[in-house]
């Protein structure tokens, strides 16, 4: 099983900044992708950024140019530095991963992909 816990939500004001984090824990061999999704009340769930294991980042429009997705492979964790946020950011940011684990003696492998439960990001004007 895998485990994903998100932190750094909150509320803040246009302009302002948060940082999330998202801890992968559990049992897989390898991280291939993470990824940040968001989903406002009312709305489809929405990719925010999401970073390959080869560490190419790759972001929606409506947040290239202030937000940056980043990894620390040590910690098998990924983290989201939101600058100049807007009231159209407010959502619920949710962490997704895809873990590979190797299942057999011949190097079979098996991706899996988890969510977390997400954290609150409330930004007023």
């Amino acid at each position: 099983q895998v485990q994903l816990v998100e932190s750094g939500g909150g509320l803040v004001q246009a302009g302002g900044s948060l940082r999330l984090s998202c801890e992968t824990s559990g049992n897989f061999d390898r991280i291939d992708h993470m990824a940040w999704y968001r989903q406002a009340p009312g709305t489809e769930r929405e990719l925010v950024a999401i970073m390959a294991g080869g560490g190419t980042p790759d972001y929606a429009g409506s947040v290239k140019g202030r937000f940056t997705i980043s990894r620390d492979h040590a910690r098998n964790s990924v983290h989201l530095q939101m600058n100049s946020l807007k009231p159209e950011d407010t959502a619920v940011y949710i962490c997704n991963v895809e873990v590979e684990k190797v299942v057999n003696v011949e190097g079979a492998i098996v991706k899996k992909n988890y969510w977390g439960k997400g954290t609150l990001v409330t930004v007023s004007s």
